[in-house]
């Protein structure tokens, strides 16, 4: 399946200067064994990446940007060293691509996952998949984090304190003035920056728990896509889908599954928040859910 941030359909093949005459070349030129293997691409793209099928058994994977570019040699160091701890197939790399071709960056080459993007429609007992997701957290946490790489640039400060983005939050919160509860968000994000940091030793992070990550089949959680922000810090920052994919029953399942503290929950209110108010302010009224979400969550 499609191994790309947020998954969006019917983005037209040659997006960010990459199509898959390009891929051809550069599947022929590095990787000989697999020339002449078709190549297409895949019915749901991410942004940050485009993705294209090679054969049946294999997809590749291209950076559409230089910030994006430093997750392809990440994931093919660390997915392999992850991959045992999790309780659902990841990304497994195949190959390491360089530049070539006039495409100016490293890239991939991955086994397929079989699997559709989960959405509510999609998932037999949401209760049970937020259990599942809270999972695939607490596995992930527990894995090996020695060397791991530090949250940062990389990670796009995932990982990180939520602080990070405080500027575009208070821009985006001056700019809703009037189009939500902006006194209440302000709260909640002064309730963010300012919890106690974790404490104990970093753990690994994903970075990007969203539901274009989640591959299901069957109506399950069937793997798990995407590490391109992931690294080793805060992992407040997976507790975001609480908010843009459960609710009620399946958020208080997936709370209680995830164990995670109050000030993990403060940070992680706080992450929601930012992306949901900075793409409220950019027009995407379709984060205006989130926002009410986060904002009745927390704790008044």
């Amino acid at each position: 399946m499609v191994d790309s941030p947020g998954g969006r359909a019917g983005i037209p093949d040659g997006r960010a200067g990459i199509d898959a005459g390009l891929v051809a070349r550069l599947v022929a030129a590095q990787f000989p064994q697999w020339a002449g293997l078709p190549v297409t691409p895949v019915e749901v793209d991410g942004w940050d990446n485009r993705t294209y099928r090679l054969g049946d058994d294999m997809t590749v994977r291209l950076p559409t940007a230089e910030g994006y570019a430093p997750a392809v040699r990440k994931e093919h160091r660390w997915l392999p060293v992850l991959a045992p701890s999790l309780p659902v197939p990841v990304p497994v790399p195949l190959a390491l691509g360089v530049p070539g071709e006039g495409y100016p960056f490293p890239w991939s080459v991955r086994r397929w996952l079989d699997g559709r993007t989960a959405s509510p429609d999609r998932v037999e007992d949401l209760v049970g998949f937020a259990e599942s997701v809270a999972g695939f957290i607490r596995a992930l946490q527990r894995a090996d984090a020695t060397d791991g790489p530090e949250a940062g640039a990389h990670s796009f400060y995932r990982g990180a304190s939520p602080g990070h983005y405080d500027d575009g939050t208070r821009r985006a919160l001056a700019a809703l003035a009037g189009r939500v509860d902006t006194a209440r968000a302000a709260a909640v994000w002064e309730d963010a920056v300012s919890a106690p940091e974790r404490s104990g030793p970093p753990v690994w992070f994903h970075g990007d728990i969203a539901h274009g990550n989640l591959l299901v089949d069957g109506g399950t959680l069937a793997a798990v896509i995407d590490f391109g922000t992931s690294g080793v810090g805060d992992p407040a920052c997976d507790l975001v889908i609480a908010y843009t994919m459960f609710s009620g029953e399946s958020r208080r399942a997936f709370r209680e599954a995830v164990a995670a503290d109050d000030a993990t929950w403060a940070r992680a209110r706080g992450w929601a928040l930012w992306k949901a108010l900075i793409t409220l302010a950019d027009g995407d009224e379709r984060s205006r859910r989130v926002v009410g979400e986060v904002l009745g969550d927390a704790p008044r």
